[in-house]
């Protein structure tokens, strides 16, 4: 049976889509920790650094965009509550 979004011809979301702010955050650390895995050439570093640390940094900027995404939503969900406290007592 067909699902709704892709009768509409949406694609599915990325894997990184419902991360959230602490996944996201685990996803920085984790990129992070490559980076340094890459440094330090431990076993399994590809022979060329350049490329492990191209890996690194995309993992780290897919966390850091997905944080900053989480936290703006937040903000303006916060931000429409408040408004309509205010719409509230105006009445």
């Amino acid at each position: 049976m067909a699902d709704k979004d892709d009768e509409r011809g949406y694609a599915p979301e990325p894997w990184w889509a419902d991360l959230g702010a602490w996944g996201s955050v685990a996803l920085i650390a984790f990129g992070g920790l490559a980076a340094v895995w890459v440094f330090y050439r431990l076993p399994g570093t590809p022979e060329v650094l350049a490329s492990g640390y191209y890996g690194a940094a995309k993992v780290i900027t897919i966390g850091l965009v997905a944080v900053g995404c989480a936290l703006l939503g937040r903000r303006r969900a916060r931000a429409a509550t408040m408004e309509e406290a205010n719409e509230r007592e105006r009445v």
